[in-house]
């Protein structure tokens, strides 16, 4: 993990806020500061296109935490792992740039759920990005939505996910781990 001391202070700092302000409502747009910093930059002198990824990620433990879904994921020995993600770039962010990191849930298919990330100038959308998260159990498998949302409650109020979501889910899919996935060009 690239920005393990950052994760670390955002995890300090939600479950902060979490025991002062009490749960977000899951549907919330979770909102945090953020500082392009020199290990994030790359030679062109720009926040590195990997990077935002990384910092995304930021995000999500924000909201997870905030939000009340990471101690009852723990609780049951789940875990959220990204199964796809996509990215779009409008603005470059400069080495010491504040930005604001938007993160908000906007919803779920029989597989996976989706979150959506937008890194925020003013008003102004410098990139954003789409992830499609499976939630997995310690002991192997997929944990089914019905059990998951009947632990965690199902956000009311949800948005329908955009059918462009589903057809990129469904188009950048590899095989199932249990069938085979040889790279074959052409």
């Amino acid at each position: 993990m690239n920005v393990l001391w950052r994760t670390l202070l955002v995890l300090f700092r939600a479950r902060l806020r979490l025991r002062r302000e009490g749960a977000l409502d899951p549907n919330t747009v979770a909102r945090m500061r953020i500082r392009v910093l020199p290990t994030d930059i790359d030679l062109l002198r720009h926040m590195n296109n990997g990077r935002y990824l990384s910092l995304f990620d930021l995000g999500r433990w924000d909201l997870l935490t905030r939000t009340g879904l990471l101690r009852a994921m723990t609780a049951q020995r789940w875990y959220a792992v990204v199964a796809a993600e996509t990215i779009t770039f409008r603005r470059s962010l400069e080495l010491g740039q504040r930005f604001v990191l938007e993160t908000r849930l906007i919803g779920h298919d029989d597989r996976a759920v989706y979150l959506e990330h937008r890194a925020l100038v003013g008003d102004e959308i410098y990139a954003r990005a789409v992830i499609r998260a499976r939630i997995l159990r310690r002991s192997g498998g997929t944990v089914p939505h019905d059990e998951l949302f009947a632990a965690v409650g199902r956000p009311e109020g949800l948005p329908d996910i955009e059918q462009w979501v589903h057809d990129w889910a469904e188009g950048s899919a590899l095989p199932s781990t249990r069938r085979p996935a040889p790279s074959v060009w052409g």
